[in-house]
């Protein structure tokens, strides 16, 4: 089982969608300068899904060469209260080695935002938001197909 991390956003109306996104860049880029460039690039395009509350209830998926983390918004009164978010400062890089970044979208507005995302590069990616996407860490990719042999391990 991968490690996730959970983070949560207050969004409209406390901040707007580009604000947002900008919190959400300043999170994940905090210990990695060179990523900061890849996600204000397609800054327009993620407002515009944040805009849509497309993350209130399926994550920004985001998955590196450690734990994944997943982002959530809150808005109207959830954003107001704030009492739900959690903003905090991660205590890893969400970024590390080779990373990606998928959004959640709505099903209508999906074509035309994969075609922007693509556009950008290849790092960051959306999906329809009603279909659920886990990612496996890296680690556990290339663990996937060990097999312990215990009879060998065990014998001298």
């Amino acid at each position: 089982m991968p490690t996730v991390a959970r983070r949560t956003f207050r969004s409209s109306p406390h901040r707007d969608a580009l604000d947002t996104w900008h919190a959400i860049t300043d999170l994940l880029t905090v210990n990695n300068s060179a990523a900061r460039h890849a996600l204000e690039d397609v800054a327009g395009i993620a407002s515009s899904v944040v805009a849509d509350k497309a993350n209130e209830q399926a994550p920004i998926l985001v998955s590196c060469d450690g734990p994944q983390t997943r982002i959530y918004c809150l808005f109207d009164d959830g954003a107001i209260d704030g009492s739900d978010a959690n903003e905090d400062v991660l205590g890893y890089d969400p970024l590390k080695g080779d990373w990606s970044i998928s959004l959640p979208c709505e099903a209508e507005d999906l074509d035309w935002v994969q075609s922007a995302l693509k556009q950008k590069g290849e790092r960051i990616t959306a999906r329809d938001k009603s279909e659920a996407k886990e990612q496996e860490t890296p680690k556990e990719a290339d663990n996937a197909g060990l097999e312990l042999d215990v009879e060998g391990f065990l014998n001298p």
